[in-house]
């Protein structure tokens, strides 16, 4: 497949305005202002083309939930917080091709009504917060953003806000919240922030890979689009490989290739010459799949039907020397630190999760610990908490507890007994707290 997404690379200053208009850059945004707004979503929703930041819904669909006839502001959110573990696909697309970035921005914004536009950056990625605001500048100075864009009338001003760091601000109400200048908290849905996100008004968060597809949709059709990939799952996509590979690094590949063909042929294999254990399809949020599972399709549904999900596309590779209680481990202690602490089977849960996971690695397992983490994954997903950060957690712990069990029971078996605990004496009876102490 002919590079897309990535083309950019390799060609030299391809940050430069000048360089992008020589890959026909900003066509894409010329003929949707010769087309009704209606008609660039619909173009949108015919091209299939589905999110790229995780959850994989329709964009278009996702554009037409705006109301078309509110009387106020509407907005439009570049989500570039890009925090899942093992994903960088979007600072690929940052550093090579950010006018692509603008264009999408510009396009979506034009096809909503907003005329105010946010690029919502991780605070640590200073380096491409400036290489997006240099192309900001360059793209106003020649009238592709600000007043008045190509003489066609539409205005769209570009700002973008660096983030404070959080995961949780990757959620794109979290990120709302943060944007507002408030405490990065997830907020309840419904309402969903097309009718009520931004100051209260209808905004859309997309992705930078998913608005980085919008140009050459509109450029390029949608049927060619659709072209791509399988029905449902199409169009170009960008899997980040890490682990223990060979050649890490970010793919473009269609939609539904095998994770065999992305770890073997284009990752380079397993290094070391070890054997394929298991990986994370879709960042560390997703549940484990293990080396019986390296044919599934690497599109939205075959990993939904496989158990679990492609999500941002971060393929994440453990050979055979990996213990799988010591990823669980890891899992638990990011989520943990990273959990906003605004629900309590999130806050607690992942901590509890941890503790067990360190009593395991210490020697110190109990027999009930695999049914006991189970236990506490069932509590805090499936709809217990606010945003999906409780599943987050939960279901890859709860995948991996399950496909390695006898992992945890050999850590189990290794363990010692747990040292005696005295309970707690109540200082102003001085007995036990045991009834009849």
């Amino acid at each position: 497949m002919e590079s897309i997404l990535l083309r950019a690379r390799g060609v030299p200053n391809s940050r430069d305005l000048d360089s992008y208009l020589a890959r026909g850059g900003w066509e894409g945004l010329k003929r949707a202002l010769a087309m009704a707004p209606e008609a660039v979503i619909q173009e949108v929703i015919d091209s299939e083309l589905r999110g790229r930041g995780g959850a994989g819904f329709p964009t278009g669909r996702k554009w037409s939930f705006v109301p078309k006839d509110h009387p106020g502001p509407k907005y439009l959110i570049c989500n570039a917080d890009e925090s899942e573990p093992g994903t960088f696909k979007d600072r690929e697309i940052i550093e090579y091709d950010p006018q692509m970035v603008l264009e999408g921005i510009a396009i979506a914004a034009y096809a909503i009504g907003a005329h105010t536009a946010y690029i919502y950056i991780r605070g640590e990625f200073f380096r491409w917060a400036r290489l997006l605001e240099e192309a900001i500048g360059q793209a106003r100075s020649r009238g592709f953003l600000g007043k008045d864009i190509l003489g066609s009338g539409f205005d769209l001003e570009v700002w973008v806000h660096r983030g404070a760091g959080a995961y949780i601000c990757g959620e794109e109400t979290a990120l709302i919240e943060s944007l507002e200048g408030k405490r990065g908290f997830p907020r309840l849905k419904p309402p969903f922030p097309a009718v009520v996100g931004l100051f209260g008004q209808p905004t859309v968060v997309n992705n930078v890979e998913t608005l980085a597809c919008i140009p050459h949709i509109l450029t390029r059709g949608a049927k060619w689009f659709a072209s791509i990939g399988r029905p449902r799952n199409t169009g170009p996509k960008l899997f980040c490989v890490s682990g223990h590979v060979n050649r890490p690094g970010v793919y473009e590949l269609p939609l539904g290739v095998s994770f065999r063909e992305i770890i073997y042929e284009h990752a380079g294999g397993i290094r070391n010459g070890n054997r394929l254990k298991a990986f994370f399809p879709g960042g560390s949020s997703a549940p484990v799949l293990t080396a019986q599972d390296v044919d599934v399709a690497a599109d939205f549904d075959a990993c939904a039907a496989a158990g679990s999900m492609l999500g941002s596309g971060g393929i994440i590779v453990m050979d055979e020397t990996v213990n799988m209680v010591e990823v669980g481990r890891n899992l638990a202690h990011f989520y943990a630190h990273e959990s906003c602490g605004q629900c309590t089977p999130c806050r607690e849960g992942s901590d509890w999760c941890l503790d067990i996971f360190n009593r395991l690695l210490q020697g110190l397992g109990h027999p009930s610990d695999p049914e006991q983490l189970l236990r506490i994954c069932r509590y805090a997903s499936q709809g217990m908490t606010i945003c999906p950060l409780g599943d987050a957690f939960a279901l890859p712990i709860s995948s991996l507890v399950t496909k390695f069990r006898e992992e945890f029971e050999a850590a189990i078996k290794r363990s010692r007994p747990l040292p005696p605990q005295k309970l707690p004496v109540m200082p102003w009876t001085g007995k036990d707290i045991r009834f009849g102490g």
